[in-house]
């Protein structure tokens, strides 16, 4: 098998199903969130991406990332804010679930998960960081973006790195449970 094969996705009917009921559980868990910092109530943690992250590693990421855009179109429904923040955390997330999905396809192992989970992370927020400057701030503060976002840059870093690091805390455990889902 070359390694380009690794990164195809191998789509059947159930795996389909499975991916669809991922993305609408990570929907519905999107639904409870919660602001961490009273300074910024705006920031909401929420653990859907860990059923995104679990379809990156069951299915590889071709379906992790298409379950993302998924996800965020779902996620316009009932959005206030245009799109913006669908759009950002979109970035944020694929950015986040891209490195743990492509490695787990060539090397297997808590070992492995765990490391790149580390570099999810860390890409993850820095990530979210550019989009939430260049994307969020300005299309809801116009002008006034630049002065807001210093202001809350170590709020918006610190609530990111604290989401990637507590929804990989909850993949850790979960992602060799559900192995055998891959073998549908």
């Amino acid at each position: 098998m070359s390694n380009l094969n690794k990164l195809k996705p191998d789509l059947t009917t159930k795996k389909l199903v499975v991916v669809a009921m991922l993305v609408s559980m990570s929907y519905v868990v999107s639904l409870f969130e919660f602001p961490i910092f009273p300074a910024t109530p705006y920031l909401k943690l929420d653990f859907g991406n860990v059923l995104l992250m679990l379809a990156g590693f069951i299915f590889g990421p071709v379906m992790g990332v298409l379950a993302c855009i998924a996800k965020e179109l779902l996620s316009l429904i009932g959005t206030s804010s245009g799109g913006a923040g669908q759009v950002a955390n979109m970035i944020m997330s694929i950015s986040y679930i891209i490195v743990p999905s492509v490695v787990y396809c060539y090397k297997k192992g808590l070992k492995t998960v765990i490391i790149t989970l580390a570099i999810a992370c860390l890409l993850g927020t820095v990530t979210a960081l550019v989009a939430n400057r260049f994307i969020v701030f300005p299309l809801y503060m116009k002008d006034a973006a630049p002065a807001v976002f210093k202001d809350a840059f170590w709020y918006v870093a610190a609530f990111n790195l604290i989401k990637t690091v507590s929804v990989s805390i909850l993949t850790i455990p979960l992602y060799k449970r559900l192995k055998f889902i891959k073998q549908l």
